[in-house]
């Protein structure tokens, strides 16, 4: 089946002022709201707080790993620094992953003895915290697109904006109706849809720093493409991974027939063809081998 890499350019520098506005309006939230949750004996507050500074982080993390991933192939990384942005999203997901255990635990803590908590602070701050969170959405929505660490960002801030919402109802409950247990009771709710978003989005990284071939493409159906080109008696010790997020790398070798080994150019030129056509994938090493010489009981995957 085709496969589509293309994704949405933004201009790089327009794309690094987005982010450092997101780092500056979320580092300002995140002490505004510890503050105001101390004042106020909020946990709802903290746990929005947290979730925010964890995402201040992920801002910081992505801005540096922008600019290293631009730089060019060199002898120390031959394929380049791209992967820089996948390891910072392995980063960001782990920390989302202990923020919402240890959210958990304090609210829990906090449901067996609900503290004091101040609604009015709790319901302003929640408000102020909705407004950056939906400003840091809109910066990052147009970038989401083109990359792994801006998607998970974006993510994160549209699930910020929702928490915001959740902890503005917890403290108008408590102004209302003085349910001290609501604010715990959100914490966790809040801390559950971190993990899930962490554990949700955190396979992906995990998969392409692991070499895993990219999800969305069929490798059996890579491999058929190979074998039906003409000339091609057979394929085997097959590896397909991403070298970054948007680009896809194949080796293999690849068993020819007479007529194919007569015209092995024309052949290799056929097959790569049909890789970048028909998959999207432009880096391809192809070995060859005549089949009266070929690897006998070869691994079709791997170099086994």
């Amino acid at each position: 089946m085709p496969h589509d890499h293309s994704h949405a350019h933004l201009d790089p520098e327009s794309g690094d002022r987005r982010v450092s506005i997101a780092i500056w309006a979320n580092a300002l939230l995140t002490v505004a709201q510890i503050v105001g949750g101390i004042f106020a004996g909020s946990l709802a507050l903290i746990a929005d707080a947290l979730h925010n500074f964890s995402d201040m982080a992920s801002l910081v993390i992505a801005f540096v790993a922008r600019k290293i991933a631009r730089r060019p192939a060199d002898s120390t990384m031959t394929f380049g620094y791209g992967r820089i942005e996948i390891v910072a999203a392995l980063i960001n997901y782990t920390t989302l992953i202990l923020v919402g255990f240890y959210l958990i635990y304090e609210g829990g803590m906090r449901m067996i003895d609900p503290p004091e908590v101040r609604g009015w602070t709790v319901v302003i701050l929640g408000g102020i915290a909705l407004v950056i969170d939906a400003l840091t959405a809109g910066l990052t929505y147009s970038m989401q697109k083109g990359s792994v660490n801006i998607r998970a960002l974006f993510l994160h801030n549209l699930s910020d904006a929702l928490a915001s919402v959740a902890v503005i109802i917890g403290g108008t409950l408590i102004l209302l109706y003085d349910l001290r247990w609501v604010d715990p009771a959100i914490t966790i709710g809040i801390a559950l849809y971190i993990l899930y978003l962490a554990l949700t989005e955190i396979s992906g990284p995990i998969r392409t720093l692991m070499l895993g071939s990219p999800p969305d493409i069929d490798s059996d159906a890579v491999v058929q493409a190979m074998r039906d080109a003409d000339g091609v008696r057979d394929v085997h010790h097959v590896h397909l991974w991403q070298m970054q997020e948007h680009e896809v790398a194949l080796d293999c070798h690849v068993v020819l027939d007479d007529q194919g080994w007569a015209r092995i150019e024309s052949v290799k030129a056929g097959i790569k063809s049909r890789l970048k056509d028909g998959f999207g994938i432009a880096h391809s090493s192809l070995e060859f081998e005549h089949e009266g010489n070929a690897h006998q009981n070869a691994e079709l995957y791997g170099h086994g």
